[in-house]
């Protein structure tokens, strides 16, 4: 099940997300314990009652459930979170937001996401065999930094061993479509092996998962996007290693490293579909120009924590973080690439590739006011340098220039308690510093190419520069809970992230521009309000809440043709209701759930921006409304789960710009079915995705690029998974 904590809220925040502070629930006193739990992408060991956020904390046996009906951790969130956009099953995740903005995916509170070109990897970074739990906090905010304007994903990977010894868990697992064809089957073998001796403890992994290709409901191979990358027809290797040792009885130091690689096989070239006649686009055999994609993250933490360092908890991590993410090339991404001074018109082939390296520094301080009773108080400092740049990697030219990004941000914040807990204050600040460093450079010969112009050649020399940026978030939160598990909240946070600085230099058209004086690279400033109220008391689990987020300088996705999607800088509202219950019935072990998100997003579509939102934000911008109802069951050695997924119908209307009305999205409802059982020699399960089999074209394809008969894929269809773990 979910936890879900609707609180208000404290945004800035406090000590480094770190997995030695997790603490578990057992499952015997889970109601009385839940609001103990320590939520580490919090950044604090207050629980997460005492914290005016919106939380939802996913715990491994939901997980581990949820990955084998949809195969990933990114789909398994979605699928739980109504606020959260329909995965495209692809290995882009470009387009999918929560609360309509993009989230910040970490791993222990190490962003995955690169700041200043996102090439929507950072879904698939680690294997989900590693992760504990999924700490999902919602809205704007700062408290891992740059990123997250539309909230953190953070997955907390496995804890060290508590006992002496080895031990670990093994996983096997095959699935295939309902035919079982022949190429649509496909499996996975992990293991995890852990040991403790004293004050050492080693915990090592591999996890390799070859996927099959995808059959939509009318069992015909669902399309490949060969730029962006699938996870069809893939194989995936995961590496996991960490290695702790003891510092006396309160402090701790703990390196943890890991590495990630997905590569498509390249064993199939896409078949174009039929858009205005609803004809999915289509995959046969074949080989593909070029290399397939593919995506590498590699990534390394050393942290030192104390949870008793002069009365208080002190923590530190120093990281490291390198992704490459290859795209893969196919005809009609070419016309952005051609350039008469290397080859004839139309017979120039290229593909990209983004390449970023990230180190960072954070380290914080908390613990209670002396003199002051009830109140708390932390003290930290964050830094991050990012290198990132896109190039074409048969041609060797750049496309985004590399690029430097720096950020310092000293934070402060504190956390009173008052009438013994039932009147909390939350508030604090964060001095976020960036300065970009981006060298002269030119842009591609065809930077200008639209459906309107496809042909406009001649690049265009830019300017480097430094600009730099810096402004003070704020955040404040107040919790009335007059009696025990009936909470009233309502709280104010900004976030702070950069603009897709790479998508905006490469699309640079017009002569003269100097990047320290281009408002178009200036930051994203987000402001998020929330109002809401939670009952968690007897068999009852509810929670309503009602936010709403604005930025001046937003950055809306559009299609700048050729399947490239620039950004633009304009006003973005956003506002939406979310509403989450459960109830657990009087069958032993029986619960039923309900949860639903409306959400509605308008921007400035305004040539010469007048600060008004006229325009409805697109299916690239914005997730549909969505209804989710569930039943699970869980006593003794029996798990059993159903669930619907109701993608509700929405029309993007009209208003200052005239949205094609066949990007209206017609919606379409899901079934899945999970059961499990434990015995003495592991447990075994089998899940269904997609469980009546139905035929759907998914939401980005729907609302997207109406004539690009490219663009069309359908959603999978029903697909099965049997499983088998085992720990030891």
């Amino acid at each position: 099940m979910i936890r879900s904590f609707r609180i208000a809220v404290s945004i800035t925040a406090l000590a480094t997300a770190m997995p030695a502070f997790a603490q578990t629930v057992p499952d015997a006193d889970a109601e009385s314990a839940r609001d103990e739990i320590i939520v580490t992408a919090t950044r604090s060991i207050l629980p997460a009652n005492a914290l005016p956020l919106t939380i939802d904390v996913v715990g491994k046996a939901d997980l581990d459930q949820q990955m084998t009906i949809s195969g990933s951790v990114i789909d398994a969130i979605s699928t739980l979170t109504p606020s959260f956009s329909p995965t495209r099953q692809k290995m882009s995740g470009a387009g999918e937001t929560l609360r309509g903005r993009s989230p910040l995916y970490a791993i222990n509170g190490i962003p995955q996401t690169t700041p200043l070109r996102d090439g929507s990897r950072d879904g698939f970074t680690i294997d989900g065999f590693f992760i504990d739990r999924v700490e999902v906090i919602y809205g704007s905010n700062a408290l891992q930094g740059v990123g997250g304007t539309g909230g953190i994903v953070n997955q907390v990977t496995v804890a060290p061993p508590t006992k002496e010894g080895i031990g670990g868990r093994v996983l096997l697992q095959g699935n295939a479509d309902d035919g079982f064809t022949k190429d649509g089957v496909g499996g996975k073998a992990a293991g995890l092996l852990q040991y403790r001796q004293d004050r050492f403890d080693a915990t090592i992994g591999a996890a390799y998962e070859k996927r099959a290709v995808f059959y939509d409901g009318d069992g015909r191979r669902i399309g490949v996007n060969l730029t962006q990358g699938e996870t069809q027809d893939s194989g995936t290797l995961s590496l996991f290693g960490r290695f702790g040792y003891q510092l006396g009885d309160t402090g701790r130091v703990d390196l943890i490293a890991s590495r990630y690689e997905m590569k498509v096989d390249g064993d199939y070239t896409a078949v174009p579909g039929n858009k205005a006649g609803g004809v999915p686009t289509g995959a046969i055999r074949g080989n593909p120009p070029l290399k397939p994609a593919a995506s590498r993250t590699e990534s390394v933490a050393l942290s030192v924590t104390d949870t008793d360092f002069g009365g208080g908890n002190f923590v530190s991590q120093l990281f490291f973080n390198r992704t490459r993410d290859t795209f893969g090339g196919e005809p009609n991404t070419q016309l952005t690439f051609q350039d008469p001074t290397i080859a004839p018109i139309g017979t120039l082939f290229d593909q990209s590739q983004n390449r970023s390296r990230k180190i960072g520094f954070k380290v914080s301080y908390e613990r209670a006011v002396p003199g002051i009773e009830g109140l708390t108080g932390t003290l930290g400092f964050d830094a991050l340098i990012d290198k990132t740049e896109q190039r074409l990697i048969e041609t060797n030219r750049v496309w985004v220039p590399p690029s430097d990004f720096r950020s310092l941000a000293p934070f402060a914040q504190l956390n009173l308690a008052l009438f013994d807990e039932t009147l909390r204050f939350a508030g604090g600040a964060r001095w976020e510093n960036v300065q970009i460093k981006i060298d002269d450079f030119k842009t591609l010969a065809s930077t200008t190419v639209t459906a309107a112009n496809p042909l406009a050649y001649g690049g265009v020399s830019v300017g480097g520069g430094k600009p730099k940026f810096d402004d003070v978030l704020l955040n404040g939160g107040i919790i009335f809970e007059p009696w025990k598990g009936i909470r009233a909240y309502a709280s104010y946070a900004e976030g702070f992230t950069v603009a897709d600085i790479g998508r905006i230099t490469r699309a640079i058209a017009r002569p003269g521009v100097d990047l320290d004086s281009f408002l178009d690279i200036s930051p994203v400033i987000s402001n998020n309000r929330e109002i809401g109220v939670e009952v968690k008391r007897g068999p009852l689990d509810t929670s309503v809440t009602y936010f709403w987020s604005s930025s001046n300088k937003g950055q809306v996705l559009v299609n700048g043709g050729a399947g490239i999607f620039n950004v633009i800088r304009q006003r973005v509202e956003i506002e939406g209701l979310e509403i989450n219950t459960a109830l657990r019935m009087p069958i032993d072990g029986l619960k039923l759930s309900i949860g639903y998100a409306h959400l509605r997003g308008r921007y400035d579509a305004n040539t010469t921006p007048d600060g008004k939102v006229g325009t409805d934000l697109d299916g690239a911008n914005i997730s549909p409304d969505r209804l989710n109802l569930a039943a699970s069951f869980n006593r003794g050695a029996v798990s059993a789960r159903v669930q619907t997924n109701f993608y509700l119908s929405r029309r993007f209307g009209s208003g200052e710009i005239i949205l094609d009305p066949r990007n209206n999205f017609g919606g379409y409802a899901l079934t899945d079915a999970s059961l499990r059982y434990q015995t003495s020699i592991g447990g075994f399960t089998v899940s269904v995705q997609n469980l009546f089999d139905k035929q759907y074209i998914d939401y980005a394809s729907s609302t997207q690029r109406a004539t690009d008969n490219f663009f069309n894929f359908a959603g999978r269809g029903r697909n099965i998974t049997l499983a088998w773990d085992y720990r030891f």
